[in-house]
């Protein structure tokens, strides 16, 4: 079964698909069928038969992680809806590629040239050599950290909910919190509550934020760490970036939270509670899409910075979403080249590439227009507005899924403009712009050259 799906997708011969389009068609079939599927009266609990839109938005939330939903999950979705929806999150999380390739391998089916670059693009790796082992290491590293994730979620919920209710909650959103997907089945306690009642809780607090901060750092850089182990001579640009970058955006958001809602929605808390819940607030949106205090209720200031954070979201050929921090540091030190006049751009005494800095402004242009044309658009349907309808379009086309409660009560053209920015998200700006485009020759002239005002 998997050799065949797998033939009818990746044949780039038989189809001429670029591997950009392979991915782009990938990621819409099991949309496609997985909304189908959550369209059955067994998906519901109410036995009944689900709009597919409904199912459609559902679907796309899940399979591009991002967690924006129309229906509570646990009020609306039965046990085999919701195991259908943590499926999509698994395969959206860690790639369709990953999964077609380990049962490939199960079956013993040899791995094309063809798929080996597939799974290249796919997980964003750079390198076309060791790719059977780098599915081997995702596989097996997602399975550790979600199990180490469930064991420690099920010390707070197995009390609390039961063992057998407590074991399921806890597999349930160590998977969601990992794939960066936010969907959570605590509508058990009030509906579309997310984790606003385990608010003090240090263990779900740490466990969820640093799956989410693992999940969101990249395959690539996983791998990296585990060949250089310590050694930081050995670590690529990529991965000092990464991981320098994610520091800074875990201490700064913390600080600039607690700064902004000491005396707002973190007033009624104890000294620690207010820190573990500027800290995870400075977390989430980094494309995860929980939330431990109540969104609406946030302030001007705090509410723009989660916006910000949303749209840069998480890191490069990871289960995160967003422009992507890598995106952000090249814009950021290609700003201070242009402003001492440099002729090159370096990051850790390491000179980028041309295509990397045109790649970097092709992400940050595209998600920019789409956010601010989509923001447009909605705030001319629907009546809310313009900071909440930012923030709602950010969170969907960062695949972040935080909302400060519109997401049910848009109407159908805007959720319809939601489905469109959350598998734009997932696939990739870039990636979706390649793949709707049109291969063209290049030029066989080199065209005349002239300079134009900027700034």
């Amino acid at each position: 079964m998997s050799s065949i799906a797998f033939d009818s997708i990746a044949d780039s011969k038989r189809y001429r698909m670029s591997y950009t389009r392979v991915i782009a068609l990938g990621f819409l079939i099991i949309i496609v069928c997985g909304a189908a599927i959550l369209s059955l009266p067994v998906s519901s609990k109410s036995g009944e038969w689900t709009s597919y839109f409904d199912c459609l938005f559902t679907a796309t939330s899940a399979t591009c992680v991002t967690g924006l939903i129309v229906y509570d999950t646990y009020s609306q979705w039965s046990v085999f809806g919701q195991i259908v929806i943590l499926l999509m999150i698994q395969t959206g999380g860690i790639g369709f590629m990953t999964i077609i390739t380990v049962v490939s391998i199960f079956m013993g089916r040899r791995i094309s040239l063809h798929e080996r670059k597939l799974i290249m693009q796919s997980a964003g790796n750079t390198k076309l050599s060791g790719m059977i082992q780098l599915v081997k290491r995702i596989v097996l590293g997602t399975m550790l950290f979600e199990i180490a994730g469930a064991v420690l979620l099920a010390t707070s919920f197995c009390p609390r909910f039961g063992l057998l209710r407590g074991i399921y909650y806890s597999v349930f959103h160590s998977v969601s919190a990992f794939c960066n997907a936010g969907f959570d089945l605590m509508g058990v306690i009030e509906p579309y509550s997310s984790l606003t009642h385990f608010q003090s809780d240090p263990v779900v607090n740490i466990t969820i934020s640093s799956l989410i901060l693992i999940g969101g750092l990249g395959f690539m850089v996983w791998n990296n760490l585990l060949t250089a182990r310590l050694n930081y001579k050995k670590y690529l640009l990529h991965t000092k970036i990464v991981l320098v970058g994610t520091l800074v955006m875990v201490v700064v958001p913390t600080v600039l939270f607690y700064i902004f809602e000491r005396n707002g929605v973190l007033s009624g808390l104890a000294q620690g509670d207010r820190w573990l819940s500027a800290y995870f607030q400075a977390i989430t949106p980094r494309t995860a899409g929980f939330n431990t205090i109540d969104l609406s209720k946030l302030s001007e200031s705090g509410s723009l910075l989660t916006t910000v954070l949303m749209l840069i979201g998480g890191n490069s050929g990871s289960t995160a979403g967003g422009m992507k921090i890598t995106t952000v540091v090249v814009l950021i030190f290609t700003a201070f080249a242009s402003a001492r006049h440099s002729g090159q751009v370096t990051v850790f005494k390491r000179r980028l590439s041309e295509n990397t800095l045109r790649q970097a402004s092709a992400i940050a242009t595209v998600y920019i227009t789409a956010a601010v044309l989509s923001t447009m658009l909605i705030c001319a349907i629907e009546p809310f507005d313009f900071g909440t309808v930012l923030f709602e379009v950010s969170s969907a086309i960062g695949t972040v899924g935080l909302t400060q409660g519109i997401t049910s009560l848009l109407t159908v053209p805007s959720q319809a403009v939601l489905i469109l920015l959350m598998y734009g998200g997932r696939v990739g700006g870039l990636t979706l712009m390649l793949a709707l485009a049109e291969k063209r020759e290049q030029a066989p002239v080199l065209r005349p050259r002239e300079d134009i005002l900027i700034g």
